[in-house]
């Protein structure tokens, strides 16, 4: 998903290869401007209206994105762009693996909420008077007027979805669970590809919802369905977002749950495809949405 995080070209798990003489190093972190006006919002007052006024901690066009092998990206704003007096130095310190020593900020109260790194080594200027918000301890990150959600918004991931007309049948022992001949194909950074299902191509008997959702910053919400007793084997996203509004209400087979076969093929889990779910630089979690 994106440059250096899933399998991207510059995670720990690529499934590609650069074509270079020399190997290239174990880790390489990539910077570079997001050109994209990016503001941060922490607490707020009440309106005369009842609504909430936004409480912006940080407001910039120069934001700088870093990409860095096994995370998502995060956003860097100038110390200039950062509002008075929400910052406040506290003692804790750590040590960043490639970038060196790294201070830590409460904001406006909330404590380990934003980071800095002090002693930067020379190729590593860009990020030079820059600091960091946490993700889940802000309330909001916005690019313009748009709450982004999940995670800042990584420019090199890609959803691509395609008709085709192969055959895919899904069986829970002898069971067909799903035979169609025009699923969608859903190619995402750093994913296999999934397939999805028009319901009427589903015995829909078969599915029995379960409780919990997942969130994903470019799908949105997803609900499960057990099948048998197999836990968790499908889902589906009820209202897709507009970019992938293509799959709304299909629904996808999980190939190491259920027996998926794709034009007499049979699927597998390829390696790789685990989500992990937290850290403090993305949220994934459905309550996330609340508010949007």
């Amino acid at each position: 998903m994106g440059l250096a995080w899933q399998q991207g070209p510059l995670g720990g798990k690529a499934v590609g290869q650069f074509l270079t003489p020399e190997p290239l190093p174990e880790r390489l972190l990539f910077a570079e401007p997001l050109r994209r006006r990016m503001r941060v919002q922490l607490g707020g007052t009440v309106g005369l209206a009842g609504g909430k006024e936004k409480h912006w901690v940080a407001d910039s066009e120069d934001v700088v994105l870093l990409h860095e092998p096994g995370r998502y990206p995060v956003a860097y704003f100038p110390l200039s762009d950062v509002a008075e007096g929400v910052l406040e130095l506290e003692t804790r310190t750590t040590k960043h693996k490639d970038l060196g020593a790294t201070a830590w900020f409460s904001v406006n109260g909330t404590a380990h909420a934003a980071w800095q790194f002090s002693e930067l080594p020379a190729h590593a200027a860009i990020l030079r008077d820059r600091v960091a918000f946490a993700w889940r301890a802000m309330d909001a990150f916005y690019e313009e007027d748009e709450r982004i959600v999940g995670h800042a918004a990584d420019m090199y991931h890609r959803v691509d979805i395609r008709k085709t007309s192969r055959h895919l049948v899904v069986r829970e022992g002898d069971r067909v669970v799903a035979d169609t001949h025009h699923p969608l194909a859903l190619y995402e950074s750093g994913f296999a590809p999934r397939w999805y299902v028009p319901r009427e191509d589903i015995d829909l008997a078969a599915l029995t919802p379960v409780e919990g959702e997942t969130f994903c910053p470019y799908k949105g919400l997803a609900s499960y369905y057990d099948i048998g007793t197999r836990r968790r084997a499908a889902w589906g996203y009820a209202e897709a977002w507009p970019e992938v509004g293509a799959v709304s209400g299909w629904i996808s087979f999980e190939p190491d749950v259920v027996d998926v076969w794709l034009d007499g093929r049979k699927l597998s889990l390829e390696p790789g495809q685990t989500v992990v779910p937290h850290g403090i630089d993305r949220g994934l979690d459905p309550e996330e949405l609340k508010g949007n």
